[in-house]
C-alpha cells in the first residue's frame, strides 16, 4: 500500500508539473525582460469603469492613469494632473500634463477628461459612487479642466484615484462610450482592449487564463525595468506555488494563506507584507420583510440589533485568525483601518465570543430556535475558510448556515445587486473614510449612494452625517463627522467587522516590489536584477 500511494502521489506530481510548463510555456513572450506573475484572479473586464473590485484595479491601474495616483508611499501625488486647487466652493481646476499621447498616438487633451468624467458618472459604471456631488467638468483650454460640484468638495482630488482617463475618440470609434454592463454579462470593445496613457500598453487579454502587457516607451514617468508583464491565472493554490517553486513565474500576488509562514522560513524566496487598509465584515439583507435564502417566513432576524449582536458573540474572531488564516490577519472591531483618516482606537473593541450571550440575544429576540439562511462567499481559498469556520460557530448557537461559495464573476454582482440574505464582504478604502461610508452603509440611491450597500441597510440620520461630510470643508470638523458616523456603524453593526488581513506577496529574490496596503501592483516601481 505504501508503494502504491508513492506511486499515485509521483505521477499526480508530474502531472501538476506538466500543466504549469504548458501553461507557462504559453504565455512567455521572447526577446524581452519579463516579469511573470501568477494570481488566482482574473480581472473580469478591460473597460476601467465597469468594475471598482481590487483585481481589476490591479491591471486597470498600469495602462490607464487617473488625474492623481500615489508614490511609493502610497502618498497622493500628481499624474495626469500636474496641479489642482480650488477655484471657488463649487469648482476645482485641474491643470493637465502637457504633451501625453495615448498607446495609440493620439494626444490626451482636456477633452477626455471631460468624457472620462461624464463616462465615470454613467448608470453601468460602478465608478460613479467615487464621484458623489460631481454634476460635470468643463474645459477650460486644452490643457484645464475644471469639474464642476452641487456643494463644496475639501478632499475632491482623492476621488479620482484609480479612475482612469480614456480617450474620447477612441471609445467613440469602438463603440464604448458608455461602460459595459457587468452585471447583464455584456460584452463590449472595452471589455478586452485597451488604450490608456499609462506604462503599460494591453498586447493581449484572454479571461481566465493570461494577460500581456508590454511597456509603453511614449510614457513621461520613471519606471523599473520590466519591459513586460504577463499575468496568469492560476486559481489552484498548489499549481500556483509549484510555478514559483518551479521557477515559471517570478512574483505570486496571492500566496496560498497556509504556506505564508513555510515560504518565510525557508527564504528560498522573498516574501514582502503590509498590513491591510481594508477589512472584511459579515453583512445582511436589512430590507426584505424575509431574507429570500433563509427558512424564515414573514420575518426578518437581520432587522433586529439583538440577532446582529448575538452573531457577533458568536464568532471567534481569534480563533479564525489564528488557526484558519494562520496568523495572516488582525482582529478587528473598528469599520476602518487607522490608515484611514478618521480612525478611532476606541472603536476597535468588539463585543466578546460569548456565546451563551449570543443564544441568550436570540430567544429574547424571538428566535430562541434559530433559523437557517444562506451565507454567500466569494470562493477565494482564504475567505472561503473563514466562511467555512464562521459557518460553524453559528451552528453552536442554532444558527444553521448553508455556505455558498461563488466564482467572483458570480459573487459580486450578488453585492451590487442585493441578492443576497448573508454574506462576508472585504473593502480597501481609499485614504479618506468617505467612499467608503457612502458606498457601504449609506441608503441605497441613485448616482452612485449604497452602491454596494449590499443589505439595503437605511438609516437618515446616518445618511445625513455622511452627506455632510462631503461637503465639509474644515478638516478638523471633517474628522468630527466621521467619528459620528463610524460611531453608529460601530453601535448598529450595520457591518460586523472580523479582521484585516496581513497582505503578502511571494517572489524570486531577483525581484524587487513595491506592496502597497490596498494589495495592488504597480509595476512602474517594479525592478529585476
Amino acid at each position: 500500500m505504501r508503494r502504491s500511494r508513492t506511486s499515485r502521489g509521483r505521477r499526480a506530481g508530474l502531472v501538476l508539473a506538466l500543466v504549469v510548463a504548458s501553461l507557462l510555456a504559453l504565455a512567455r513572450p521572447t526577446g524581452a525582460a519579463t516579469l511573470r506573475i501568477a494570481s488566482a484572479f482574473d480581472p473580469q473586464s478591460m473597460d476601467l469603469h465597469a468594475l471598482a473590485l481590487l483585481y481589476h484595479s490591479r491591471i486597470s491601474t498600469q495602462v490607464y492613469e487617473s488625474l492623481v495616483n500615489r508614490d511609493r508611499d502610497f502618498a497622493l501625488e500628481p499624474s495626469l494632473a500636474v496641479s489642482w486647487h480650488a477655484s471657488d466652493a463649487r469648482t476645482w481646476r485641474f491643470r493637465l500634463r502637457p504633451g501625453v499621447r495615448f498607446h495609440d498616438g493620439t494626444p490626451f487633451t482636456a477633452d477626455d477628461v471631460v468624457f472620462s468624467i461624464e463616462r465615470a458618472l454613467a448608470k453601468t459604471s460602478q465608478r460613479a459612487f467615487q464621484l458623489r456631488g460631481v454634476t460635470g467638468a468643463r474645459k477650460v483650454d486644452e490643457l484645464t479642466v475644471d469639474v464642476l460640484l452641487a456643494a463644496p468638495d475639501a478632499v475632491l482630488p482623492e476621488k479620482f484615484l484609480f479612475l482612469g482617463m480614456m480617450s474620447k475618440a477612441w471609445a467613440a470609434r469602438n463603440g464604448v462610450t458608455l461602460p459595459q454592463d457587468f452585471n447583464a454579462r455584456q460584452e463590449t470593445y472595452a471589455v478586452r482592449h485597451a488604450n490608456g496613457t499609462g506604462p503599460y500598453r494591453l498586447v493581449r487579454y484572454e479571461p481566465d487564463n493570461r494577460l500581456v502587457l508590454a511597456a509603453h516607451a511614449g510614457w513621461g514617468g520613471q519606471r523599473g525595468n520590466v519591459d513586460e508583464a504577463t499575468w496568469l491565472v492560476i486559481q489552484s493554490d498548489a499549481t500556483r506555488l509549484a510555478a514559483l517553486a518551479s521557477g515559471e513565474v517570478d512574483l505570486l500576488l496571492d500566496p496560498p494563506f497556509q504556506d505564508v509562514a513555510r515560504l518565510k522560513r525557508e527564504r528560498r524566496f522573498k516574501v514582502v507584507e503590509m498590513g491591510d487598509i481594508g477589512t472584511q465584515y459579515l453583512g445582511f439583507d436589512q430590507w426584505r420583510a424575509a431574507p429570500e435564502f433563509s427558512d424564515l417566513k414573514g420575518r426578518n432576524p437581520f432587522k433586529d440589533l439583538r440577532v446582529r449582536q448575538a452573531i457577533a458573540h458568536a464568532i471567534d474572531v481569534d480563533a479564525i485568525v489564528a488557526k484558519v488564516l494562520r496568523g495572516q490577519a488582525m482582529p478587528t472591531g473598528s469599520p476602518i483601518s487607522p490608515r484611514v483618516d478618521g480612525y478611532a482606537p476606541a472603536l476597535e473593541q468588539r463585543l466578546p465570543y460569548d456565546p451563551p450571550r449570543a443564544r441568550a440575544l436570540l430567544e429574547q429576540a424571538g428566535y430562541g430556535a434559530g433559523f437557517g439562511i444562506t451565507l454567500d462567499c466569494v470562493n477565494i481559498a482564504w475567505r472561503a475558510a473563514a466562511c467555512q469556520a464562521i459557518a460553524g460557530m453559528l451552528a453552536q448557537v442554532g444558527i444553521r448556515v448553508t455556505f455558498q461559495p461563488s466564482p467572483a464573476p458570480q459573487f459580486f454582482p450578488k453585492l451590487t445587486q442585493a441578492t443576497t440574505s448573508f454574506f462576508e464582504v472585504g473593502w480597501s478604502p481609499a485614504t479618506d473614510a468617505w467612499p467608503l461610508l457612502n458606498a457601504m452603509v449609506r441608503s441605497f440611491g441613485d448616482g452612485g449612494l449604497g452602491a454596494f450597500n449590499a443589505g439595503r441597510y437605511t438609516n437618515p440620520a446616518l445618511d445625513a452625517i455622511i452627506d455632510a461630510i462631503r461637503i465639509e470643508p474644515d478638516i478638523a470638523k471633517r474628522r468630527g463627522l466621521v467619528g459620528d458616523a463610524l460611531a453608529i456603524v460601530h453601535a448598529e453593526l450595520t457591518l460586523i467587522p472580523l479582521y484585516r488581513r496581513t497582505l503578502a506577496w511571494a517572489m524570486r529574490p531577483s525581484v524587487d516590489a513595491v506592496i502597497w496596503p490596498n494589495d495592488i501592483l504597480e509595476l512602474r516601481f517594479v525592478g529585476m536584477q
